[in-house]
């Protein structure tokens, strides 16, 4: 019996368009759409202008392009490990529920599309690759049981580069073998670490790990193509991936239904650009203005209960920047009192030097619910108005999870929002031809 690396591998390579129900063909196209989208915002902001002008200069030459960007073409692994940060670079990229501990569109669509415009690849080879990707990378990451992330390491820094070889390996044309190979070599390039959320400092490195994984997912596929090898018990090994970044694991949720169940349907798209444990408490506070009419002037303080991760990692009381804000459920919960949290524009240095939304972070409180919330990202949010009122919602799923997906109103919504800086009016015609991916022949166009 084949292991899990090599059944990985051998479903992967074999995976055809084809194959694809009609909803998933749906799914995968608006992971791809909203990651451009998320990219596009990504280019213009001063971290990303960092990795951009890196990736400049080592990758002049190719075909493959920084989405957004009047710049150069690039090599592909560079275009790669730009998109692949400029995806991560707002909080706005999609992720998955369950959690899985991945991003699937900001590692596998970056380096998924590098190599399609590299070689001149169609809109049915690009989907195909997403969702290769996807299946795989998804049950790494699931079979992990997040206890890579409490263990010190940033999940989609570890299981993104799996993912980002399977992409860019299927556009490649590699065989089973060879996919064994670059799933192998993927793994020698896994990793980022949490420490930028325990200090405080050096958010910028978090984006960085979302590139990285685009980047080496390219290189592990790139090298396996033409004969370079990797261990074909990467996962499942003494020394490999499970055992070596995990503290707890399930072998059999690798492959638990693979070639008949698609987990590409737990794609969540995030409406508002903040961490998803922020998703649920920004869309009570939303729910709660909207019934009862009170502004952030009238609030007195907020409590929000949760899981204990919520209470811990992403309680940060007083963020020091924009990046470390985006992931303090503080910062988001009082921002949505004063400002439209669907907007990026509204998380801007202004919002981080704000005495309103400064003095009301102060004063939201963020705890372990007791009894326990139903669903990881749960929120019951206590708003406690300054005439007295108690004012309580609680929200298992957010707008852009698989129970609540986005229309395709929202998801255009999202996309024009997000785009409007670079397309201007254009925006809606480059979103109705990614969403008719399928009927493109090339992709040299996108981002363009």
């Amino acid at each position: 019996m084949a292991n899990e690396t090599i059944r990985l591998a051998e479903y992967a390579s074999g995976l055809r368009y084809e194959d694809l129900p009609p909803h998933v063909v749906q799914r995968a196209k608006d992971c791809i759409t909203d990651t451009v989208a998320v990219i596009i915002l990504g280019n213009a902001l001063p971290w990303s202008q960092i990795i951009s002008r890196y990736a400049q200069s080592i990758g002049i030459g190719g075909r493959s392009r920084i989405l957004g960007s009047r710049g150069p073409t690039l090599h592909a692994p560079a275009a790669a490990l730009a998109n692949g940060t400029l995806a991560h670079a707002f909080e706005s990229d999609n992720l998955t529920k369950p959690g899985a501990g991945v991003h699937p569109g900001a590692t596998l669509l970056p380096p998924g599309l590098a190599v399609a415009q590299q070689r001149g690849s169609s809109g049915r080879e690009l989907i195909t690759a997403v969702v290769a990707g996807f299946e795989v990378m998804y049950r790494i990451g699931y079979a992990t049981k997040h206890s890579n992330e409490r263990r010190g390491f940033h999940a989609p820094g570890t299981t993104g580069p799996f993912g980002a070889a399977v992409a860019a390996g299927v556009l490649l044309g590699l065989d089973a073998p060879r996919m064994t190979n670059a799933l192998g070599i993927a793994g020698s390039l896994a990793g980022g670490l949490m420490e930028f959320a325990r200090s405080g400092t050096g958010a910028m490195v978090k984006r960085l790990h979302l590139g990285r994984a685009s980047e080496s997912g390219v290189v592990a596929a790139s090298l396996a193509a033409d004969g370079f090898t990797g261990p074909s018990s990467v996962l499942e090994g003494e020394a490999g991936f499970l055992k070596v970044f995990c503290t707890e694991w399930d072998m059999a949720d690798l492959t638990r239904g693979l070639g008949f169940e698609f987990k590409t349907m737990n794609l969540c798209l995030k409406r508002f650009p903040v961490h998803m444990t922020a998703q649920t408490g920004v869309q009570a506070v939303l729910e709660l203005r909207a019934e009862h009419g009170f502004t952030g002037a009238d609030v007195d303080r907020v409590t929000v209960a949760g899981t204990e991760r919520m209470a811990t990692i992403n309680n940060i009381a007083n963020p020091a920047d924009i990046m470390m804000a985006q992931y303090s459920i503080p910062f988001c919960v009082a921002l949505a009192l004063f400002r439209d949290p669907r907007d990026p524009a509204s998380f801007d240095e202004q919002a981080l030097a704000d005495a309103n939304i400064r003095g009301m972070c102060a004063r939201v409180s963020v705890v372990v619910a007791d009894p326990p919330v139903n669903s990881a990202g749960a929120s019951i949010v206590t708003i406690l108005l300054k005439d007295g009122r108690s004012l309580t919602k609680q929200v298992e799923e957010f707008n852009g999870t698989p129970a609540r997906p986005l229309d395709q109103a929202e998801l255009k919504e999202k996309f024009m929002t997000l785009t409007r800086a670079r397309y201007g009016a254009e925006a809606a015609a480059q979103f109705d031809r990614l969403q008719g991916l399928e009927n493109e022949t090339e992709l040299g166009w996108i981002g363009a």
